[in-house]
């Protein structure tokens, strides 16, 4: 892909291209950015118009965290160790007391899951007693006694792990938020499976009961809820609208 792509209106677009091509994901040279069904673009054009306004953003909904301070788009989760790979979260949200990190999900929970891997570095790391529900999930995904089709639970997992230690070299609670949309069809006008769309909601729901009360808060929020928030704030009205009409439905 040669020619950079169009944000909607009010979205940095020189900022947003900079952290694109500073994540691994190879989304703007590989073309997915520029596929109709890209979870990154919509991820960035939604949050990547309060980049240089992050005091405008609310507070997400029923998530525990205070008023934005700072927010980055493709924002790395680095592990406690060199080397290997580390979490790359769509949005990191900072607040007085709090980071959040937002990983979101469009299509993908559609689509065939990847298997489930970690690295021996996991095991040798003591994440602590507030981490033990992450820690029993890992194990059972890894020894096979659990296991997600729709829900990516091994990413949501690692995530929690980076999260939790960025949060704690800055001073702040953390809390995981997984975005996620429902759409009614794919970009080609063919309906998503609606089995598909009810396996996805009951794993999260299952993934959410396994690690509750584990020191990174785990929040499950639907595109469709964020978006009515801000059409619903006069300030952000044109952008929801503008989300809407380039994304459809959420």
């Amino acid at each position: 892909m040669t020619d950079d792509p169009q944000f909607l209106p009010g979205v940095p677009a020189q900022a947003v291209l900079s952290a694109l091509r500073r994540s691994p994901g190879n989304e703007l040279a590989s073309g997915k950015f520029a596929s109709p069904e890209s979870s990154a673009a919509l991820a960035a054009n939604a949050f990547g118009w309060f980049l240089d306004r992050p005091g405008q953003l609310p507070p997400l909904p029923d998530v525990p965290m205070g008023q934005p301070e700072q927010l980055e788009v493709e924002a790395e989760m680095h592990f406690p160790w060199r080397g290997g790979r580390h979490p790359w979260l769509d949005a990191a949200i900072t607040t007085p007391t709090t980071l959040v990190g937002v990983e979101s999900k469009r299509y993908e929970p559609f689509r065939p899951q990847k298997s489930v891997t970690f690295s021996e570095a996991f095991d040798s790391r003591d994440w602590g007693t507030g981490m033990q529900p992450f820690t029993r999930l890992r194990r059972a995904l890894v020894a096979g006694q659990a296991s997600f089709q729709a829900l990516n639970a091994a990413q949501l997992v690692k995530h929690a792990y980076g999260l939790r230690h960025q949060a704690v070299k800055r001073g702040r609670g953390a809390v995981l938020v997984y975005l996620y949309a429902e759409p009614a069809t794919w970009a080609s006008g063919k309906p998503v499976d609606p089995a598909r769309i009810t396996l996805h909601r009951a794993e999260v729901a299952r993934f959410a009961k396994a690690i509750h009360g584990a020191d990174v808060t785990f929040c499950a929020l639907r595109w469709s809820d964020l978006v009515a928030q801000w059409a619903k704030t006069p300030a952000l009205a044109p952008h929801a609208a503008a989300i809407t009409a380039q994304f459809g439905r959420l």
